[in-house]
């Protein structure tokens, strides 16, 4: 492949896009990473996951709700970790790192179109429960009036980009600390409905371990995909110096919130309350606290998901049609359309769209991380750094994007009980293995040959990731 020499793209990239057609310039990654940890914050401190602890923990046994917990911490921890290192080593997110590393800036865009729509559909089942929560304590007040309302206010909430993220998620990171603590506190005085440790519970029937451990683990691998891969787009704005520490705190400590003190206080507040829906046990706790409380962490939760999202479609309209509105167009778009599935009740398919984006979410995880670890760095297949420009990419890798059609369809079946209860469990691990196995297998027959068409000459030494 012969040397192309290219100008500067990024020059002509407006800051307010935050760059979410090509690699952070090196000069702006200037974010240390407690900034970017405390903005992935964001999502750790959804009441989500208080509702996925407590339901675990009161349909399979509190033991079982806790170890799958620490399970998802440690694979999650160690798949957000690797995402990004690759991320603030290459200046990319997830979209732009899937062109040049196995799928091609055709096939990237399917996965940045999937994406898009997990950020959209978690965006209404988010705000859903903020609506219902204001609804319980005025009902005067028509729900779809509620979901226009709260669905239009983190619109301009993501107008500026990752540096107002940053600052909206400073401020009311203390004032969500306080209510958290509150509730704590007051769940002290509540009486009980179990008397014994809340850690024993165990329902009538239900056993340590076996196909009640299986369930838990099935309903974290629907979202352990969405939280591993989520930080790359803020890890690529990490100063170059804090990428090793900054790496490892990333990946780790959300994860750490999101399924150790958030799951586990979902485990502590279902069981001692004997209630599973942290819309009615927070209000309980705190009356009307509860329902700002509310309020506050679906709001911090909806603009980092408004945020990813608009990225995602940016960057397949930019693949697909070429349509680059800029990524402030793509928040109004993210927005309205999380808007339209609220009103359209999201919530009945819940189940059904978190079988599969769990699927496909952890498969695209294991594909980049063993397209980066194994082929690119090991085998030395392919170039050492990600390019996400269509003039030096073919349209199709099939390193990354059979493996993911295969897995990602095998997983589905497999999770909707076709393959024998044991995979219908573990579905997601399934397809995630099964896609990093087909991965290097593909690499080592097309020898990468459909890495780069061209050969550019301005990528520094300093963003090579193997």
């Amino acid at each position: 492949m012969g040397s192309v020499r290219v100008t500067d793209h990024n020059a002509k990239v407006n800051m307010t896009d935050d760059f979410s057609l090509d690699r952070v310039p090196r000069q702006k990654r200037n974010m240390g990473w407690l900034s970017i940890t405390n903005i992935t914050f964001g999502i750790a401190t959804a009441i989500f996951y208080f509702q996925m602890g407590s339901v675990m923990a009161l349909q399979f046994g509190a033991i079982n709700a806790i170890i799958s917990s620490i399970y998802a911490i440690i694979v999650a921890g160690i798949l957000g970790t690797f995402i990004a290192y690759f991320s603030a080593k290459s200046g990319m997110n997830v979209n732009l790192m899937s062109r040049g590393g196995g799928f091609g800036y055709i096939g990237a865009s399917l996965t940045s179109f999937i994406y898009a729509t997990n950020f959209i559909m978690y965006c209404a089942f988010e705000g859903l429960i903020l609506v219902y929560a204001v609804h319980t304590f005025f009902p005067a007040i028509p729900a779809w009036a509620l979901i226009i309302f709260f669905g239009t206010i983190v619109i301009p909430l993501n107008w500026f980009g990752i540096k107002q993220l940053d600052k909206l998620q400073k401020w009311s990171l203390p004032i969500f600390g306080i209510f958290l603590i509150t509730a704590i506190v007051m769940s002290f005085f509540t009486p009980s409905v179990y008397e014994g440790a809340f850690w024993t519970y165990m329902p009538e029937g239900v056993h340590v371990g076996g196909k009640a451990l299986l369930l838990c683990m099935g309903m974290h691998h629907g979202i352990m995909g969405l939280t591993a891969l989520l930080a790359s787009d803020y890890t690529r704005f990490l100063k170059p110096k804090d990428i090793k520490k900054g790496s490892v705190a990333i990946g780790f400590i959300p994860q750490f919130f999101c399924y150790g003190v958030m799951g586990g206080l979902g485990i502590w507040f279902g069981v001692r309350l004997g209630e599973s829906n942290p819309g009615i046990y927070i209000v309980l706790l705190l009356g009307l606290g509860g329902a700002l409380f509310t309020m506050l962490t679906q709001l911090r939760i909806n603009v980092t998901n408004i945020y990813s999202g608009s990225l995602s479609l940016s960057n397949f309209f930019e693949n697909i049609f070429k349509f680059t509105p800029g990524r402030r167009f793509w928040v109004v778009v993210t927005g309205v359309s999380a808007m339209v599935l609220m009103l359209a009740g999201i919530v009945d398919h819940l189940d059904t769209a978190m079988t599969f984006q769990g699927v496909f979410l952890l498969a695209w995880a294991a594909i980049l991380v063993s397209d980066a670890l194994i082929v690119k760095k090991l085998l030395k297949i392919g170039p050492k750094y990600y390019e996400a420009r269509q003039q030096f990419l073919y349209k199709w890798n099939p390193v990354g994007v059979v493996p993911l059609l295969i897995s990602s369809g095998l997983g589905t079946v497999a999770a909707l009980g076709y393959m024998g209860s044991f995979l219908e469990s573990t579905a997601a691990f399934f397809a995630a293995l099964l896609a990093a196995i087909l991965t290097v297998l593909i690499a080592l027959l097309t020898k990468g040959k459909y890495y780069l068409k061209g050969q550019p000459d301005d990528i520094p030494k300093e963003d090579y990731i193997a």
